[in-house]
């Protein structure tokens, strides 16, 4: 039996429908279309110049030479006889019908023995000198050419004035254009711009997307105690990592005069330092250390630590040194120098950040144990009540940091809003959090983490390059390197992203598997996360690169450097043709690029 439609339903079609075409029609009045704009002659006519010019790019050009041949005319037609004109017709030669006329009139040129298949370009030239443009023409095979030309308005003259045929052809061989060279010096800056980036965000990405992937931070728990005293730990140990940096490297500063000094204790202290912690730290353990032993090695430790401080500053003045040395005896590769100068100069502002987070990683893991240790022997009631004091003292600490950045910020500079107020507030949760938590029930602390990590990401990317290269320029200046800062800040939050869903998506048996024995979570990363992540994340860099090279012609626009830089300049001045050799340059990059990247896919993914 043949159901029946429903005539609701048909009804609930029809609505759609029209509501579905509404939206669309006011849509077409936001976006403000108007087809008959497409047919318009004016536009029609830029757009066929535009495509003409994008179609011929100024790749290739010859040397020129060019010919001028004139005749009399006379403007307007003289009174009584006009003067005879005889041309020599042994050479290139032009006539005009009728030789004389008035301003505005139509005349027909005709030009005989000229270069063939040439361009020639008509002009009128008045007594003044002045060259006024009638019209261009193409000279056939046989060098002759016909065209019709209108007259300029002109004051009524008696003597002749000039009608001149100006005729360019090539000659020599072929050869760049000046836009060429400067779109290759371009794109080999944005391949480099792009791969710096890259490089850069995919070094940071890496750990971050650890942290960022739930399958290895939502199981992560700890107590209360554990987590309060690391936080407390963090901070401090920072601090104390800077102050320690500084006073180390104010001290050795003084203590070593010379190259030769720097380049021996750059050597010598590694070896120092492999030494001591040799003899301090055995592989094997024969009997349980004693409290004495304990001590020896927490200074042994120290002392390799004060020593590595002083090798990476020594390390950075021997950069600093020797790239100047060398800069010039290597001559065109006197890059070489330069860019072991920067590496002295990173290394010198990257060491104090180091040290710090190192200082904060040991006193933050010392005080994490600290409180693990006490959840764990400690009755409920003691480690509650640390809680309630460890709890408000972190908390308090976090959200005075927060509110000295709200400060530097909004400058507000009322240490009761910046500093009493928020470190109140944190000490009030802190107090709620430790009593409201179990003094041994452990905390979810990696599923926090893991939202705070995956909403930091989530902004950053939301923020295009071409608004965070505005920032750079201001701070590194304008061209490539800022550029590369801006890829590389939206590189590292794009590939954490990618990464860490592959790290989600791994075969979970082998994570099991190494869990089960036992193995720490930087062994389970090593040997159960990362043999089942390398393919996927060569492919995913190559792809950033790719990614890289294309959006650094987007922020060329505002000061980023690149190839960007230049097409927004002929694209401002007009100049399509030279517009048309960058991105012809983008376009091969780019395939190119696509190229070999499937190659590396095919050999190693």
């Amino acid at each position: 039996m043949k159901r029946r439609a429903s005539p609701l339903k048909s009804i609930g079609l029809g609505l759609a429908i029209i509501a579905v075409l509404v939206v669309y029609a006011y849509g077409f009045q936001v976006t403000k279309v108007n087809f008959g704009e497409t047919r318009s002659e004016i536009r029609l006519t830029q757009l066929t110049r535009i495509l003409r010019a994008l179609a011929h790019p100024a790749i290739i050009e010859y040397e020129t030479e060019d010919v001028h041949i004139d005749m009399p005319f006379y403007l307007p037609c003289p009174e009584g006889e006009l003067p005879a004109y005889e041309p020599d017709t042994s050479g290139p030669y032009i006539t005009s019908t009728p030789p004389c006329g008035e301003s505005r009139e139509t005349i027909t040129v005709e030009g005989f023995n000229l270069w063939p298949n040439t361009k020639g370009a008509l002009k009128f030239i008045p007594p003044s000198g002045a060259s006024l443009p009638l019209g261009n023409v193409d000279i056939d095979s046989n060098g002759y050419f016909k065209a019709d030309a209108n007259l300029p308005y002109r004051q009524p003259v008696e003597e002749a004035q000039i009608l001149r045929i100006t005729v360019k052809r090539n000659i020599g061989t072929p050869r760049f254009t000046t836009m060429a060279k400067i779109t290759w010096d371009k794109i080999v800056e944005t391949v480099f711009l792009a791969l710096l980036a890259t490089t850069i965000g995919t070094g940071l990405a890496i750990p971050v997307s650890f942290i960022a992937a739930r399958n290895l931070m939502v199981p992560i728990k700890s107590p209360l105690t554990n987590v309060t005293l690391s936080i407390i730990g963090w901070p401090l140990g920072i601090w104390i990592g800077l102050k320690a940096n500084s006073l180390i490297v104010e001290k050795s500063i003084g203590l070593i005069t010379s190259f030769s000094m720097t380049a021996a204790s750059v050597v010598i202290s590694p070896l120092v330092i492999f030494g001591i912690l040799k003899l301090a730290l055995p592989q094997v353990e024969t009997e349980k250390p004693t409290i004495t032993t304990r001590l020896i090695r927490i200074f042994a430790i120290l002392v390799s630590a004060i020593l590595g401080i002083f090798t990476l500053t020594q390390i950075s003045l021997l950069g600093l040194s020797l790239g100047k040395i060398i800069t010039g005896p290597l001559g065109k590769l006197g890059f070489l120098g330069g860019f072991v100068t920067q590496l002295g100069d990173v290394l010198q502002m990257v060491t104090p950040a180091l040290v710090a987070l190192s200082a904060g990683a040991a006193i933050g893991g010392i005080l994490g144990r600290l409180g693990q240790h006490m959840s764990d022997y400690m009755s409920p009631a003691i480690v509650k009540i640390s809680n309630f004091f460890a709890s408000a003292l972190a908390l308090a600490m976090i959200f005075a940091l927060v509110g000295a950045g709200i400060n530097w910020f909004y400058q507000i500079n009322n240490l009761v809003k910046t500093l009493w107020i928020p470190a109140g507030v944190g000490a009030f949760l802190g107090l709620s959090l430790a009593a409201w938590a179990s003094p041994k029930e452990p905390l979810p602390i990696g599923a926090v983490v893991y939202f705070i990590i995956r909403t930091i990401l989530n902004a950053t990317r939301s923020v295009e390059p071409l608004v965070m290269v505005i920032v750079f320029v201001v701070w590194v200046g304008i061209g490539p390197f800022a550029g590369a800062l801006a890829l590389a800040l939206h590189t590292i939050a794009a590939l954490a992203k990618l990464y860490s869903e592959q790290v989600e998506s791994i075969l979970p048996g082998p994570l099991e598997a190494i869990t089960a024995t036992g193995a720490n979570r930087l062994q389970t990363i090593a040997y159960a996360v990362i043999p089942q992540i390398i393919p996927p994340y060569i492919s995913f860099t190559m792809y950033r690169w790719d990614i890289n090279v294309r959006m650094s012609t987007i922020i060329g626009f505002a000061g980023g450097g690149g190839i960007g830089f230049l097409l927004q300049q002929n694209i401002n001045l007009l100049d399509y043709r030279g517009a048309s050799v960058q991105m012809l340059a983008i376009a091969i990059v780019v395939a190119t690029m696509d190229y070999v990247s499937s190659v590396i896919r095919e050999r190693y993914v």
